[in-house]
């Protein structure tokens, strides 16, 4: 039996959701907007031009552009409790929490990367993936910087 509004095309998956068809994610590019779940305010991708693929007229991402202050800029303050910083500070104020300036540590790759879509040889970043930061942010991707290419 279809849902109301689900096409004669549609498929459901073992789990009873509808298959939209296989729409894919969009691919990030150079200026998309990120955000961390320990962090103030949003913050932005930058990706080096350096594989020469574009996509929507950005620099395509990859899974290894997770470089702090490279490709990942800080996102205001942090408010990490893990964070040792923020530890300090709010130790200093005698346990008043204290957030401090946010300054990514990001030492593993996004995940899980495009399944269909590589550049220059590494996995290409969809607006899907997420990157862990070491006081245990997860940054995910708000925008993914162009809405023309999908994955």
């Amino acid at each position: 039996m279809r849902a109301e509004g689900e096409s004669a095309s549609a498929k459901r998956t073992p789990a009873g959701d509808v298959d939209k068809g296989g729409a894919m994610p969009p691919l990030v590019s150079n200026g998309a907007m990120l955000a961390c779940s320990f962090g103030a305010a949003p913050s932005t991708l930058t990706v080096m031009p350096t594989s020469m693929v574009t996509v929507g007229g950005q620099p395509a991402a990859t899974i290894m552009d997770h470089v702090p202050m490279m490709n990942i800029s800080p996102f205001g303050m942090c408010m990490a409790p893990t964070n040792p910083q923020v530890i300090a500070a709010t130790s200093a104020a005698l346990g008043v929490f204290t957030p401090q300036p946010c300054i990514p540590v990001t030492t593993s790759p996004w995940v899980p990367g495009s399944a269909k879509v590589t550049v220059r040889g590494l996995m290409g970043l969809d607006s899907t993936c997420t990157c862990n930061c070491q006081w245990l942010g997860i940054i995910t991707i708000s925008s993914p910087g162009q809405v023309v290419v999908q994955a």
